[in-house]
């Protein structure tokens, strides 16, 4: 899409949820963006890769829960570079890429709150604005008043996660109603999560 706002949803995505889904759709139906990219993290460098299924299968998990939305897009620009790999580099080789782009990170305040311990974070606020999103959180984000940072208060609060999901497949417990059903289908195909 020339000259498009393009939000980007940086994650794990270990599974992609419904949550994802909400969030993503909020933004390309309540905001100024025109369609909203996945971005699949190989590996992000404050985490451990316990737990973290293989790229290629959250890889195909995400499209499986991206196939029917037209606004939608998967991204995989962070598996060909460097690792571990940072946001900035991500952006700065988006830009490259996609000149004819604006590219918006996305993220949850508590996310926001940890933007400092980024690398070089200074300068995705000079090159980008930052949509954020709420979330129930004590963290104290004080980049929320830096004037590329929109907060959007009227967001869903979504409190599935990835990794609660994850214990409870491990458990036996049913989570059905928070993964897209053809995601939901695949992990129990191929047992993810179990052990």
């Amino acid at each position: 899409m020339k000259n498009a706002k393009t939000g980007l949803f940086f994650g794990s995505f270990n599974p992609v949820h419904t949550g994802h889904l909400i969030l993503a759709n909020y933004f390309t139906e309540h905001t100024d963006l025109d369609e909203v990219w996945f971005v699949l993290t190989p590996h992000n460098p404050l985490k451990q890769r316990k737990n973290l299924l293989p790229d290629y299968h959250r890889l195909y998990l995400l499209r499986l829960a991206l196939e029917s939305y037209e606004k939608f897009q998967v991204s995989t620009v962070e598996f060909d570079l460097p690792r571990p790999n940072y946001t900035v580099v991500t952006l700065a080789h988006l830009q490259d890429i996609h000149p004819e782009k604006r590219f918006v990170p996305l993220m949850g305040q508590d996310t926001l709150a940890t933007l400092p311990k980024w690398k070089n974070y200074e300068e995705i606020l000079k090159n980008h604005e930052i949509y954020v999103y709420p979330r129930r959180t004590n963290l104290k984000a004080e980049l929320l008043s830096h004037p590329r940072v929109r907060f959007f208060g009227e967001a869903p609060i979504v409190e599935i996660s990835a990794s609660q999901i994850r214990k409870d497949i491990k458990s036996g417990k049913n989570v059905r109603p928070y993964l897209p059903e053809k995601v939901f289908d695949y992990i129990q195909e191929m047992n993810f999560y179990k052990k």
